[in-house]
């Protein structure tokens, strides 16, 4: 008769009672029950001292442990926990260093003391999975910006979190809670940033309003105000939200930290979203930084803000054509269509080496392709 761990404390009980029955033969129930003898006596011996309780697994335990994290420090952890709800082991362990001068429990031990305590969900720690992607090589060579979807307000109308991320630092150059995701909101925005921090090399977003019209028309006119300050733009790619992973990855702390809380109106979400981003920048380990701040890997860039004052010129060898209304212009008697993002702006064709191919750019930056090959032109 096997010991199911489903019927487990009444076979034990059952199996000592019969043992205890006077003339019982033991070794014939250690059979029985498939118990070995030594079993059995301890059995028998644990109900004689404490009834049936004694007959409960017994903990394994050592009875003093001498390697077990000290107290105290075990209510520092708590505590860091209990202020930082959403922070791990390895962000605990980071601040940890800053109390103590020895002595710093490792990150498993930490999360031990989480586990233990009720702290930590073991199914939620498995979605916790970050974003690997391109870094830059320096502060400002890239900044990614999106909208962190929106939500509703207490007293009317809708918050929508906009975000601008350094992509070697991670530090988060603005949090703006815009009521709307027009261009004239995000120009703002960016105006206020740009003064703050001068001007990133280039800038990406997604293909959706008010970066883009979609993968095959990328260029809006909030696109063409970056190319007038000398800022490159790109799109990511379209269903590859990984491309712009590190804001993604900021956006679900976002969310974790501060967008769990209701808001009354634009004011009262904004001083929220200023108070996050001054912890998230001076205060907050990132794992991907060694757990020190995104502050101490930023710098602002040497670029400065200024609108763009006369005329766009081109240099010797392009040709210079006018956009028209329609976004279109007249190039070897026919007309090309670049995108009524430009139109009203001059941009200069640039032959390839490929025989036919001319390149169309705005500025610095290829906004299409000419090919008198195939009629046809392409926005990139």
């Amino acid at each position: 008769m096997p010991w199911e761990e489903r019927s487990l404390m009444s076979l034990r009980l059952e199996f000592v009672l019969h043992a205890l029955t006077p003339g019982a033969n033991r070794r014939a129930l250690c059979r029985e029950y498939e118990v070995s003898p030594k079993t059995a006596y301890k059995w028998i011996g644990r109900y004689q001292e404490l009834g049936e309780e004694g007959l409960g697994d017994q903990s394994r335990a050592p009875y003093s442990s001498p390697n077990r994290t000290p107290e105290e420090i075990e209510e520092l952890i708590l505590r860091l926990r209990d202020e930082e709800p959403v922070w791990g082991a390895r962000k605990i362990r980071a601040r940890l260093g800053e109390y103590l001068e020895e002595g710093v429990p490792a990150g498993s031990t930490i999360s031990g003391i989480l586990l233990r305590n009720g702290r930590i969900d073991p199914k939620e720690s498995r979605k916790h999975q970050a974003f690997t992607s391109f870094e830059a090589g320096e502060p400002n060579e890239l900044w990614q910006m999106d909208f962190k979807g929106h939500f509703p307000l207490t007293l009317g109308g809708r918050c929508y979190p906009l975000t601008v991320l350094d992509d070697h630092s991670r530090f988060l150059l603005g949090l703006r809670a815009c009521a709307d995701q027009r261009a004239p909101s995000v120009a703002g925005a960016l105006r206020i940033i740009f003064k703050t921090y001068g001007l990133p090399e280039k800038m990406i977003f997604d293909n959706g309003r008010p970066w883009g019209l979609g993968a095959d028309r990328p260029y809006t006119a909030l696109g063409v105000w970056l190319l007038s300050l000398g800022i490159k733009v790109s799109h990511s790619r379209p269903y590859h939200p990984q491309t712009l992973g590190k804001d993604e990855r900021l956006h679900r702390t976002l969310k974790a930290e501060v967008l769990r809380e209701a808001f009354p109106d634009q004011v009262r979400a904004q001083a929220a979203f200023d108070a996050f981003r001054e912890r998230y920048n001076h205060y907050r380990p990132h794992e991907a930084l060694g757990q020190k701040p995104p502050i101490t890997r930023y710098e602002p860039s040497e670029r400065e803000y200024f609108e763009r004052q006369g005329p766009i010129e081109y240099g010797d060898g392009y040709i210079v054509r006018k956009v028209q209304d329609k976004g279109e212009i007249s190039f070897k008697n026919r007309h090309w269509d670049v995108g009524k993002a430009f139109r009203g702006y001059p941009v200069g064709l640039l032959p390839t080496p490929t025989d036919g191919l001319f390149e169309v750019y705005f500025l610095s930056q290829i906004v299409a392709r000419i090919d008198l090959r195939t009629n046809s032109s392409d926005q990139r």
